[in-house]
Order: structure tokens, then sequence, then C-alpha cells
């Protein structure tokens, strides 16, 4: 009878405000084999902490498929979030779950924990970290991920902050990792680290869900050079700006404009809240979480910076890009500029033209371009 509602519960899964494409599905095999696996564990008196549901197949899984009733989950991306709100009501589930942060709260009183596996061993290790830290000593962690995207430095995380590290047969090509007993963690959480990067000046903050880290990535240092090139506005947007590096070294050259980094990752917001901070660029930069600008009105802001993925998940795919080209020219005033850097093969001209309007390239190199869009007239 579970197994049936639980996959009623899947079928009935939307990705929505995230990227929809027949290709993209919003569950996967590993969330399936995570709640069989937790099922051994779970009562109605359960009470689970869940970290890293895309769209809410654990939360909701849970709840509908083995009659729990508490269920705390931390998302990173604002994506995510509104998904599960959205598939919550979708499916006629309107209580029994609260979205936290990666904190105390979200560990209290949790028996069990589970874990979609993220791609990074940075962003494992805060989460091994945080449920060591905050949770019972006899909670158990159920870690969960696709066999292709694991690797035996996961075990040895895992190890680091549990005495008992057991893998599990793997499934379905996913494979569960079961951690028990949690040695005691003192001294501050690992993350977010900080970096001095000589080659920028700048001082780099970083949690452990951030794309590259504390490192300045190839993408953004091509963008970089153009940076005293581009127009001093009084309002510019860093759109997935990750730990902000873009919008500090603008601020810095342009002290007379103010900046608003924004990116859908809680972990990229934090990161360059910090990095705003521990450069003096705290009051000339707002860090903003956010969907593609989302809050952000028409035509507000006079240029826009822009290093997009091409990746959604574990998928590479350009409806990333296209949604925040799209988002661009809404947000763009008249007159105002959009300067994107992404890797040449992506051939991203057209999009940009359409969703945007004229563009030229500003420069490429053997794996980037850089083009510069302006708005159509209406």
């Amino acid at each position: 009878m579970a197994d049936n509602t639980v996959a009623s519960v899947l079928a009935g899964l939307r990705r929505f405000p995230d990227v929809e494409a027949p290709n993209l599905q919003a569950w996967d095999a590993t969330d399936k084999l995570l709640l069989e696996t937790a099922s051994e564990l779970l009562t109605p008196e359960s009470r689970i902490a869940v970290i890293g549901d895309r769209y809410g197949a654990l939360t909701l899984g849970a709840l509908a498929g083995y009659g729990v009733r508490d269920v705390k989950v931390h998302q990173d991306l604002i994506t995510g979030e509104r998904a599960l709100r959205n598939n919550a009501a979708g499916l006629g589930i309107d209580a029994g779950f609260e979205q936290l942060p990666l904190g105390a709260a979200l560990f209290d009183d949790a028996d069990v924990v589970l874990l979609q596996l993220p791609r990074t061993l940075a962003e494992l290790e805060e989460a091994a970290d945080a449920v060591a830290r905050y949770a019972a000593p006899d909670t158990v962690l159920l870690a969960g991920g696709r066999i292709k995207h694991m690797s035996l430095g996961m075990n040895s995380v895992l190890q680091r902050y549990f005495n008992d590290v057991q893998p599990q047969l793997a499934r379905q090509k996913s494979r569960v990792l079961i951690a028990r007993d949690a040695k005691p963690v003192t001294g501050p959480p690992p993350f977010p680290v900080a970096d001095s990067n000589s080659e920028l000046d700048l001082t780099v903050c970083a949690r452990g869900a951030v794309f590259a880290g504390t490192k300045l990535d190839i993408g953004t240092r091509f963008l970089l050079r153009y940076v005293p090139d581009m127009p001093s506005v009084p309002h510019v947007v860093d759109l997935g700006c990750g730990t902000g590096i873009l919008a500090a070294m603008y601020a810095r050259i342009h002290p007379e404009s103010n900046v608003t980094a924004t990116d859908q990752s809680a972990a990229a917001v934090d990161s360059a809240r910090a990095t705003a901070e521990a450069n003096g660029l705290a009051g000339q930069i707002t860090v903003l979480q956010d969907d593609a600008m989302d809050s952000l009105p028409d035509g507000s802001a006079g240029l826009i910076l822009l290093n997009p993925p091409f990746h959604l998940g574990a998928s590479v795919h350009a409806g990333a890009g296209i949604k925040m080209f799209r988002a661009a020219g809404r947000v763009l005033a008249p007159g105002g500029e959009l300067w994107t850097v992404y890797n040449s093969h992506l051939q991203y001209l057209p999009a940009l033209e359409r969703f945007v309007g004229p563009t030229r390239v500003a420069g490429r190199n053997a794996k980037f371009t850089v083009a510069v869009s302006t708005p159509r007239a209406a």
C-alpha cells in the first residue's frame, strides 16, 4: 500500500517554477530508494529531517506514503522550495512539513535524516557536520545518490563525522549510505570559508554548496576583463551571483553604483553577502535570493552581469540560461546592457537576440564568448 502511495506521489510531482521539459523529471530513482530504505525505520511518530529534497519527493513521499506527521526540510534552491509547496498543494497535503535553513532547528528531535547526496564533497561535509553537530547522537542518516555521481571520497567524508558508515547494495543505479553514531563535534562549523584571492586582491567567501567554492572560475575570470569597459549606472544586477565576485569587482571599480547580487541558491546568497562584508562593500551591494529576478521591477537595471549555468542538476540543458535571458529582457532599462559570458559551443547569440535584443560579441577566447545585449525598443 505504501509503495503504491509513494508511486502516486512521485507521478504527480512537477518541477515548476524551475525549468520544465520532457527530458527533465521532478524525481529520480534515488528518491524512491531512500524512501524504501527509510521505511524500515519510519513510524507515524518519526520525526524526519530532509536535506536536498529537489522538488518534494522525499518530504511528500514520507508524509503521504508512510504516515509521518513531522518533516523538516532544507532546500538550497528557492525554486525547490516553491516547487515543494506547489506539489504539496497539488497533492492536497496542506500540513506536516516545515522549510528551514541548514541549522539546529532543522534537526530538532529528528530520529532519521534523509539526504540526497550533493555533487561536491564540500557540500556533503557541510551537511554531515550539521547532522553530527545538531542532531541527537542516535539519529540515523540515510544518504543516497546515483552511482555514477558517487565516489569513495563521500564515504570518507561521512566517516569523519560518524563511527559507523555502511554502504548498501545498489539498486536501480542508485545506492544508499547509512551513517550512525555521530562523533562529537567541537569548534566552529567548517563553512563558510574565506580565502584571499591575490589575483583580484579580494577576499572570497563560500559555503559548501556554491559552485567553484572560493576559486575564481574561468568564465568569470574572462568576463572580469571587461568590467572597466562596462557603463557606470545607478543600478547593476549580478544575476546568478555565486560567491559575489563579479558584484564585488564591479562595485569596487564603479563606487557610485548600487549593485544587487542575486541567486536562487541560499548558499550562494550567504556567500555573496559574506564576500561583500569581507571587502568593505556591504553598503554598496544588496544580496537577494530570488528566482531569475522575479522580485525586481521591469526596466529597473541599467546593467546586468551574467555567467549562466549550462547544467540543470546532472543534465546539460540550455533552459536555465534561456530563463535568465528572458528575465534580463524584462528587467533591463531602456538603453541598458546585458553582459553575458558563456561557453562558446552553446551558441547563445540567437537566444540573446530573441529574448533581449540586438547583441554584439565583445570578446572571445578558445572557450568562452562575451556578448553584450541591449533591450529591443518597445
